[in-house]
């Protein structure tokens, strides 16, 4: 049975050529494309000229291909996001005993945070997902374990690594650790990257 048109309500054909658009800029071929992301080349076709609808997973898978976010697959104008974030425009956001607040523009393919991170708190928690992070201890000692490997960073100390290594992070001192915080994970929201899914302690 053939998939419906997309109806005078539906945004398809706003994203469909969207998606076509950026998987062309990338200079991937169709069959190309749609092998990274999981799909059949008519499936992928049928994104491009409307026929179907993309499901979030989808977009998400594409929008990691295409080296962009979703926002911009849904066709979110880079001109519209304002590129200076004001200190004084900084809201913390609390989630797990961690404090967080948004060091860049929203809907970007980077996220760029500054945390706050007290002693105690989810020091137990490993962290696996895709993407890659980058850190920067701007005051007191980070307990950082990736992999097998333990470290502990002080102020002036960085690290970058790739996310899908099972990683920790907590503070050294009870007087906890603040951070500069990037990271490449396009789907999740703020709370849950450092939140993370439980997944065991490493030894």
């Amino acid at each position: 049975m053939n998939a419906p048109e997309p109806g005078p309500g539906d945004e398809l054909p706003a994203v469909a050529p969207q998606l076509r658009a950026l998987r062309r800029r990338t200079g991937l071929t169709l069959e190309a494309a749609a092998r990274a992301a999981g799909l059949s080349p008519a499936h992928l076709s049928r994104l491009e000229t409307g026929l179907r609808q993309p499901s979030l997973p989808m977009l998400l898978a594409l929008a990691r291909i295409y080296g962009t976010t979703v926002a911009e697959l849904l066709g979110e104008r880079v001109a519209d996001r304002d590129a200076i974030v004001r200190a004084a425009d900084m809201e913390p956001t609390r989630a797990g005993g961690w404090t967080y607040w948004q060091a860049g523009a929203p809907a970007r393919g980077m996220q760029a945070l500054r945390v706050r991170v007290p002693y105690g708190s989810q020091g137990d928690i490993v962290r696996v997902h895709p993407g890659e992070e980058w850190l920067h201890v701007l005051g007191g000692r980070l307990r950082l374990r990736l992999g097998d490997t333990a470290h502990l960073l002080g102020p002036g100390d960085s690290a970058h690594f790739d996310s899908l290594t099972p990683h920790r992070l907590a503070a050294e001192d009870h007087d906890g650790v603040e951070l500069l915080f990037v990271h490449t994970l396009l789907q999740s929201p703020t709370a849950a990257l450092c939140l993370g899914p439980l997944t065991g302690e490493l030894p």
